[in-house]
């Protein structure tokens, strides 16, 4: 018997060896064959969350950044936010998504009561106005577009209506009454990327609306929320960490100026900050040795974001075969998402080096 033993547990130390090495012979990001017509491709922005930068700071500081962007011509931008739908999803679910929809989805109850339309139904309506869209809508159907797209849950998009309309046609009626014209002022000027970078980027370049693909349904409310964030500050107390800070601490100092934003977008973009945002955050989180395995939780959830976030941007370019698509997300998903979207038959990454020189 005991021979039967240790035969039995050779087997299993060799089985959990051949799992280790095993290598998958189909790798689809190396089967990029010929297509009909031009290969889509996507651009992935890193960025800082403007939310987080001074009162004071001046969004003009964008304008050299946002001109380079605009010089690639995207076809569609996609931006680091909940759609709609999703957010309408998870208010169904308070038990599980109560905090996600807390700091993340704006309620559209303001925009329902003054459209008549909930969140599915106006949904409905953003794809039957844009299915019949004119070259050159009218006033009245660029107002009536944005109150749909807040009823929706879209902000973004709803911005990139107002900036398209001529500043005294900023105002109420079509469906938008003086509280949804006071939201959209205040998003106006909102440090936020979305509105910042995105919404006005879509709007420079004639485009009806902006595509969220962030995506919060793996979020789960943790037992020990004090354990795991000390597990998670422990882990985040490495040399990586601070070789990252050495790098960014300056380039932040610096955002005060055009030149200075680009600068920054530059460091934050470059190459091999993919690996050094793993080995400060990710990496060291799965080194993590509380008993619960916090760290591994933690990387589990963050996989499946960004899984989940690929899955949405590669759905817009689908029905667009041969287009240019811009995402505008946080620098920690960028090595990801590129990392995903390259594994895409039909995408091609394209790198942000040469646009941000």
């Amino acid at each position: 018997m005991r021979k039967r033993s240790l035969g039995l547990a050779l087997l299993a130390v060799l089985g959990v060896a051949q799992a280790q090495n095993y290598q998958p012979d189909f790798n689809p990001g190396s089967l990029k064959g010929a297509v009909s017509g031009p290969r889509n491709e996507v651009m992935v922005l890193g960025t800082v969350h403007l939310s987080g930068l001074p009162a004071t700071w001046d969004a003009a500081n964008l304008r050299l950044l946002n001109e380079r962007l605009a010089s690639w011509k995207p076809a569609a931008i996609a931006t680091e936010d909940i759609s709609g739908p999703q957010c309408d999803f998870m208010r169904r679910y308070p038990e599980r998504y109560k905090d996600t929809v807390s700091h993340y989805c704006w309620n559209p109850a303001p925009a329902q009561a003054a459209t008549g339309l909930d969140v599915p139904a106006a949904t409905a309506e953003i794809g039957r106005l844009l299915a019949a869209w004119p070259a050159s809508p009218a006033a009245a159907q660029r107002r009536h577009l944005a109150a749909v797209f807040l009823a929706g849950g879209e902000q973004g998009s709803a911005m990139v209506q107002w900036l398209r309309l001529p500043e005294p046609e900023r105002h109420a009626g079509d469906g938008l009454d003086a509280a949804l014209v006071a939201r959209l002022r205040r998003l106006e000027g909102l440090h936020n990327e979305t509105f910042q970078i995105a919404a006005r980027l879509a709007a420079d370049l004639g485009q009806e609306r902006l595509y969220a693909m962030d995506d919060h349904t793996a979020d789960e409310p943790t037992a020990d929320e004090e354990a795991y964030g000390a597990a998670l500050a422990k882990a985040w107390d490495n040399p990586a960490l601070q070789r990252r800070k050495a790098m960014e601490d300056p380039l932040r100092k610096q955002i005060g100026t055009p030149e200075g934003v680009l600068a920054l977008y530059r460091g934050i973009n470059a190459a091999g900050m993919g690996q050094l945002v793993f080995d400060s955050d990710f990496g060291a989180a799965l080194r993590d040795t509380s008993p619960q395995r916090f760290g591994r939780q933690y990387v589990g959830t963050w996989e499946t974001r960004n899984l989940r976030m690929a899955s949405n941007i590669r759905e817009v370019m689908a029905p667009q075969p041969g287009s240019r698509m811009l995402v505008v997300v946080g620098a920690s998903h960028k090595g990801y998402l590129e990392a995903y979207l390259q594994q895409m038959h039909d995408v091609n990454v394209a790198d942000t080096a040469p646009l941000l020189r």
